[in-house]
């Protein structure tokens, strides 16, 4: 039953997440890409700050200038301004099928970085889901904007993000390095507003979006958490790619996209080998167990 339960939570934070980029899609409609840095920075700051009090935890200073959070950081700037770039340029359903090849580049980054062994199927998963990935975004073809790229660079910086967070230091409680890494966003937002000399908005519309953005966010990443400490991993993670289903839904109802067949034969080359890679992954894990067993 718990498993069950783990599995609908994921689900449900898929959405709630794939709702998060669409509010964030529909804000940066009305008001510039660095203000919606900005308010996502300055929201999504004080909610884990708020969480972090709530659950007693400490939000060392020092620990934001520790060497491997400062690196996440970078990161985490690098992955939001390529992210929010993407969504306020392209369909939301193309950001869909390239955010999730995620997953693979986190494989990728493990073997040549952290040196984690990586067999030839994954290997040859990795290779299909970028040519997946090309497939999406098809580079030099005639619906080729070039702001396809950032949400490639926004994915890599994600990617580094996650690879750095492994080996932070187990004492900096998840909420601080949540929180650290929303505030390293507040300078970029800043930057890209100075460079692009764009005025701030303060329509209505905008501060709703917004503050949808950060609740869903809020409640995405909670429902997330939960559903991984209820039950194995093997059993949870598989339902993160059901937001691709969701992001791309939301695409069609609430900006009119249509994607094309190359769009959805590319996601399911993406889809699948993200699939396969993390299958085999169990796998491999299960028979070392097997292995170490007396």
């Amino acid at each position: 039953m718990d498993t069950l339960r783990a599995i609908l939570l994921m689900v449900l934070s898929m959405a709630l997440l794939a709702a998060s980029d669409a509010f964030l899609k529909l804000a940066s409609q009305n008001a510039p890409v660095g203000q919606v840095m900005l308010m996502l920075s300055i929201g999504a700051t004080l909610l884990f700050v708020a969480l972090a009090r709530l659950r007693r935890v400490s939000l060392n200073v020092a620990d934001a200038f520790h060497r491997k959070v400062m690196l996440r950081n970078i990161c985490e700037m690098a992955g939001a301004l390529g992210m929010i770039v993407g969504l306020s340029k392209i369909p939301l359903s193309l950001m869909a099928a390239i955010m999730q090849t995620a997953p693979l580049v986190v494989t990728l980054g493990a073997a040549l970085f952290l040196g984690e062994p990586v067999g030839w199927r994954r290997w040859l998963a990795i290779a299909v889901g970028l040519v997946g990935m090309l497939m999406v975004i098809r580079p030099g073809g005639s619906g080729f904007t070039g702001w396809e790229i950032f949400p490639v660079a926004g994915v890599t910086g994600l990617a580094a993000r996650d690879l750095v967070t492994r080996v932070v230091p187990q004492r900096i409680p998840s909420i601080a390095i949540s929180a650290y890494g929303f505030a390293a966003v507040f300078p970029v937002g800043l930057a890209v507003l100075l460079v692009t000399g764009t005025p701030l908005v303060a329509e209505p519309p905008v501060f709703l979006h917004m503050a949808g953005a950060v609740v869903v966010t809020a409640a995405g990443y909670l429902a997330v958490t939960t559903a991984m400490r209820m039950a194995p991993v093997s059993a949870v993670a598989p339902f993160r790619y059901t937001r691709l289903v969701f992001t791309a839904g939301l695409g069609m109802a609430v900006f009119g996209e249509r994607p094309d067949g190359w769009t959805w034969a590319g996601a399911a080359l993406i889809l699948g080998a993200g699939l396969y890679s993390f299958l085999r992954e169990r796998r491999l894990a299960r028979q070392q167990l097997s292995v170490l067993r007396p």
